[in-house]
């Protein structure tokens, strides 16, 4: 017999799923009669389905039957008292335009929150599902009048960013941190949509005051972290760096923070306060690990701003760390980073390779010396010992397979073959590469794929794709003049060949390396101009408006180059950063 009963209720079950099924395809395709039929027979095997009574509300209405959603909703709330059904009422009757009616019953489903405030929730639900945000902020406000403990700021500060109403939105968000500490990196991701790199900016202004406030009269650890966050969307890392100070006096296990803050000023080209920052944290942190991390901070950036008159200093700071610290595990990265400058900075590819085979004699793990290795590969492609480095780079694979290491490794022996005009082995070993586990290598090996296939078959002596290999092959030993001059010679003898917008592309680069910023905009343009229809197109656009924004000053430029991404480029890896940065030149308020 039990078996017979569940014989009949899965049946029962199964032609039921297939009765809502039927009834959401009716009302996909605008089949609404016959959507409506269907409910209705739904809603009579469950009168109590919330679901089934509101698609048979929406579907009278899609069909201009208010009266008759009406008479519904009346039979329903004499049954029910369910209060988010006034909504429903009220809304029904907005439809038709009598608008007193319509708030008499939205201010019932409100009142109702009197009686039970934990009634907001589905009124709520109603009003939002109408997109009617006032009565939607009316009926949180009730709720959390009338009990405190509900905790309604996030919802609310929602409510009021879309409503515009920033003063608002921001106090209740800070509400909400206040009580909520662990959610600060959500509301950080929604207050984003209301501040710009504009200090100035409504959202900016509001949200400092607000801050600032609370450290003076409330202090505690959380507006230090707001008000940094705060100044590093507005690029001010001076402001931002004495935020974090106060952080650390409180707690001295932040002091990663602040070296964070360092990379972060340094990325955005802050040199001056990148530069403080690593110098505080190499001056006061106690921990010799991100000491030494600090410090290999700085030097990278000394490295990157420096004159060659002063590199002899520069590789004495190196050794003076060694000194310090010793050549250990603990400074393997500034090892490498040494080597990597001797060789690619002073000219002394010898002496590096000899202070490496130093390193690997130390006792380092497998990924540590596999690291070395690679740097001694790149420094002998420097030399243009292609052989002697493929060596080296076909260890890495063997010893560490499937590893990001490996296919870092693999990836460079790909470019390695490239630049000796072995075209035919660099593209086996990209192939294997585009399914890499690394999007980064993954994506280089696309790149330089493409770069070959479509070029290799233009002549049978592929002399266009070797001077390109050749200057790709000078600007990686630091030739960047050089390199220039071999891609004007491929723009001026092989101009109706495929890679022209490549070339001008990797000059405009180098271009911008030596801060000739006219000249790589001129190759931008040109690209934009005569290859539009090509795959470099999105990356001219926005390395373009970067420029305009940047460098040449010319917003205004800029904001047409990055809406041309936004409109007609909808598919380019640029299209989330231009669309953001078109909205701030346009001066909106809110992404």
């Amino acid at each position: 017999m039990r078996i017979l009963i569940l014989i009949v209720l899965c049946i029962s079950t199964s032609l039921s799923a297939q009765n809502v099924m039927l009834a959401k395809q009716y009302y996909k395709k605008g089949a609404f009669k016959k959507a409506l039929f269907e409910y209705q027979k739904l809603y009579e095997t469950s009168k109590s389905s919330i679901s089934y009574i509101s698609q048979i509300v929406d579907i009278h209405q899609q069909l201009e039957q208010y009266k008759e959603a009406e008479t519904f909703l009346l039979s329903i709330i004499k049954r029910t008292n369910y209060p988010a059904f006034y909504v429903e009422l009220g809304y029904n009757y907005q439809l038709t335009n009598a608008l007193e009616k319509a708030h008499e019953n939205y201010n019932i489903a409100i009142n109702s929150i009197t009686k039970n405030p934990n009634n907001v929730y589905a009124v709520v639900r109603s009003f939002q599902g109408h997109s009617l945000l006032d009565q939607t902020a009316i009926a949180y406000e009730k709720a959390m009048a009338l009990k405190p403990l509900l905790n309604l700021k996030l919802s609310l500060a929602q409510i009021y960013g879309e409503q515009g109403k920033l003063d608002k939105m921001m106090l209740n968000y800070i509400g909400f941190i206040e009580r909520n500490p662990s959610s600060l990196s959500n509301v950080k991701r929604a207050i984003n949509d209301f501040v710009t790199e504009d200090p100035e900016n409504e959202g900016n202004v509001l949200l400092r005051k607000l801050l600032i406030k609370k450290v003076q009269l409330a202090p505690n650890i959380i507006w230090n972290e707001m008000l940094s966050w705060l100044f590093i969307q507005q690029k001010q890392y001076a402001k931002a760096f004495l935020q974090e100070k106060a952080i650390y006096s409180r707690q001295p296990q932040r002091m990663p923070r602040i070296l964070e803050l360092g990379r972060i000023a340094a990325k955005a080209e802050a040199i001056d306060v990148a530069q403080n920052i690593f110098n505080y944290v190499i001056e006061t942190a106690q921990n010799i690990d991100t000491k030494l991390e600090a410090h290999y901070d700085a030097l990278q950036i000394k490295t990157k701003t420096a004159a060659p008159k002063v590199y002899p200093d520069l590789a004495q700071s190196y050794l003076d760390i060694f000194k310090t610290y010793g050549t250990f595990s603990q400074t393997f990265k500034l090892q490498i980073a040494y080597a990597h400058f001797l060789a690619f900075r002073m000219n002394a590819p010898q002496k590096a390779t000899s202070f490496l085979e130093e390193a690997l004699e130390l006792p380092l793990n497998r990924m540590e010396k596999a690291t070395i290795k690679l740097e001694l590969g790149d420094i002998l492609v420097l030399q243009e010992q292609f052989d002697k480095a493929l060596i080296y780079y076909t260890q890495i694979q063997r010893n560490l397979k499937n590893s990001t290491l490996s296919q870092e490794a693999r990836f460079k022996v790909a470019k390695a073959s490239y630049y000796k005009g072995d075209f035919k082995w660099a593209e086996a070993q990209l192939k294997i590469l585009k399914s890499s586990t690394s999007q980064l290598i993954a994506n280089d090996a696309l790149d330089l794929k493409l770069l070959i296939t479509d070029n290799k078959y233009e002549d049978s002596l592929q002399t266009a794709l070797k001077r390109y290999a050749k200057a790709d092959l000078l600007a990686f030993q630091n030739k960047n003049d050089e390199a220039i001059s071999h891609l004007d010679y491929i723009l001026k003898t092989h101009k109706t060949e495929p890679i022209i917008p490549q070339a001008l592309y990797k000059q405009a680069l180098l271009y911008e390396l030596k801060k000739a910023y006219n000249k790589a905009s001129e190759n931008y343009q040109n690209i934009i101009m005569n290859y539009s229809d090509g795959v470099l197109v999105d990356n001219a656009l926005y390395n373009l408006a970067e420029l305009y924004n940047h460098q040449l000053q010319q917003p205004e430029k800029a904001k047409t180059l990055y809406k041309e991404l936004v409109f007609n480029h909808a598919d380019s890896i640029y299209f989330v950063a231009a669309r953001k940065k078109f909205r701030q030149l346009r001066g909106d308020a809110i992404n």
